[in-house]
């Protein structure tokens, strides 16, 4: 099996999840396959690859920003679009949103399929032992990672650990220590069986890495909550110690390669969701405007293509405006741009016309026409509030950031993708990194530090900010471990990972949601403490017997 049949066979819609009754929970979902098809090799295998497509619900959509990024001391927002609830936290989130109960669901009809794969192992004829052995692993990766994602997002949740066969309105919220202890289980039971290497062979499948990479995430989750021990710090520090030595991971000499379309397969990346110009193959239950595929490249960008000089294309994409990088991150994460060159690598900062002609300025008033050939810059993001008599001397606009606004604003370039049909097409095909490599040694210096383990701490958040340095100044991008604080650490994690669907989580993980965002997104001031959790579904509350499944405090 290669990439492309990973990628093919991983439909949502082929096996095992089909519809249920809607007056039960959607959770209990009724196989459409037999037994028969499962008990041949080839049924197995088909299930095990369909297991991994409800992490397309999530990764790579404009529902996982809206989880992950949305509302957070970073990303407030743009003109455009829905769910602005999330940036705001009002009384638009409500358990009625379908956003938390398409997560909801889809996360459950992934475990299903991983618990059909589990149960139905035994009775797979004409595969080997090793292979189901190696594939129960994946799939109890894959069942610990759609919990994990749950229980961040839900709090308490049904532990399901059996395939559904039949609807069923019996259901109740296990506690948190109860569904951290099965994450864990499933994680070191497939630590344990899965390939001892970095990719597989069949890339995207996951390996002893991938589950080492997950389990120190929910290692450091766990050790800030109620339900912490002792050495839970320590536990996350040693599995990314396995992570940064044991394996080839490698951070790459250059920052702005890591999001490099045409090297998505490289050193860095621990794992990632694959997507694929196949969209048959790329299809998601999320629906709504970004259609499937990875649509990250949508919703980060300005409205560049209504000014002067320019149209919409492919190359530097459709705009959808839906996230706006705050004051703090603009001006206080990357207030060093001298030494540091990950503002100018995460931020497209120029335009050029690929509308040639003479045009009035819009948001430049230091002139009032301008004119431009083809590849003649049209606009120019320059970061600092140049005077309007320099800017006069430019043969192009520049945006200040005075005159940033909604549509407006420096435009997150990670995952932009130039491979995509036509100018309109939403779908992009480029594989959404999970975890990489530098995000694991960031958590090990969150980890180290927490153990008062400084000077260890420092190695780390060096080692990401040396790679980060523009070319002379790797000894300026150095800190000392007196500058080395927690506050530094969480600021160090926006710089290296802004967009990359981490803040959310990162803050909830903290205990600092609230204080960060009241602090640095003003837009955002209404959160509170119970935006800790999220509203469960009102869906799955109906579809329980009822007073069995409570909802979450304050919604």
């Amino acid at each position: 099996m290669n990439i492309n049949k990973l990628k093919g066979f991983a439909l949502g819609g082929l096996l095992l999840m089909s519809t249920s009754c809607q007056d039960l929970l959607k959770e209990e979902v009724i196989s459409n396959i037999g037994n028969d098809y499962m008990n041949t090799a080839k049924g197995f295998e088909d299930a095990t690859k369909a297991a991994y497509s409800s992490l397309r619900t999530f990764y790579g959509t404009q529902l996982g920003l809206t989880l992950t990024e949305y509302g957070t001391d970073i990303y407030a927002t743009g003109a455009d679009g829905g769910y602005k609830g999330f940036h705001f936290y009002d009384n638009q989130i409500q358990p009625t949103v379908d956003y938390l109960n398409i997560l909801w669901d889809e996360m459950y009809r992934g475990i299903n399929t991983c618990n059909a794969v589990i149960e139905r192992s035994a009775a797979v004829t004409g595969v080997s032992d090793a292979t189901k052995k190696l594939r129960v692993a994946e799939v109890k990766f894959l069942r610990a990672h759609y919990y994990y994602i749950l229980l961040q997002q839900y709090g308490p949740l049904d532990l399901r650990l059996t395939e559904t066969l039949a609807p069923t309105k019996e259901s109740k919220r296990n506690s948190e220590a109860e569904v951290y202890a099965q994450i864990i289980k499933d994680c070191n039971e497939a630590i344990a069986d899965l390939e001892n290497k970095a990719h597989s062979a069949d890339y995207g499948r996951a390996t002893k890495a991938s589950a080492e990479a997950l389990l120190a995430k929910v290692y450091l989750a766990k050790a800030y909550g109620p339900n912490k021990a002792a050495d839970d710090f320590q536990k996350a520090a040693d599995l990314c110690t396995n992570l940064i030595t044991k394996y080839s991971f490698k951070l790459l000499d250059d920052f702005a390669a890591v999001h490099n379309e045409d090297n998505q397969q490289n050193a860095e990346v621990v794992f990632a969701v694959q997507y694929t110009t196949d969209q048959i193959s790329n299809a998601t239950n999320v629906g709504g405007e970004g259609g499937g595929g990875n649509n990250l490249h949508l919703y980060f960008g300005m409205q560049y293509d209504t000014q002067a000089g320019m149209v919409r294309d492919v190359f530097y994409g459709r705009p959808f405006k839906r996230l706006r990088p705050t004051n703090f991150l603009l001006n206080t994460v990357f207030a060093d741009r001298v030494n540091d060159s990950r503002y100018k690598k995460s931020f497209r900062d120029t335009w050029k016309s690929n509308s040639p002609g003479t045009f009035n300025t819009s948001f430049d008033n230091s002139k009032a026409k301008v004119t431009f050939a083809a590849g003649d810059t049209t606009i120019f993001i320059p970061g600092y509030e140049m005077s309007k008599e320099e800017r006069a001397t430019k043969k192009y606009q520049v945006l200040v950031p005075s005159a940033y606004n909604e549509a407006l604003f420096p435009t997150l370039q990670k995952f932009f993708d130039t491979k995509r049909s036509d100018r309109t097409e939403p779908r992009g095909s480029r594989d959404h990194f999970v975890w990489r490599l530098a995000d694991i040694h960031l958590m090990r210096a969150e980890a180290l530090f927490q153990l008062g383990k400084k000077a260890e701490a420092l190695a780390d958040v060096n080692a990401v900010r040396e790679r980060a340095a523009w070319p002379g100044k790797k000894e300026a991008m150095r800190i000392t471990q007196d500058q080395l604080t927690f506050d530094f650490i969480v600021d160090e994690r926006a710089r290296e990972l802004a967009g990359e669907q981490t803040r959310w989580l990162d803050l909830k993980r903290w205990g600092l949601l609230v204080d960060r965002v009241k602090k640095h997104n003003p837009q955002a001031s209404a959160v509170a403490e119970k935006h800790y959790l999220r509203p469960i579904p009102q869906t799955q509350i109906d579809r329980a017997v009822k007073g069995s499944f409570a909802q979450n405090p304050g919604y």
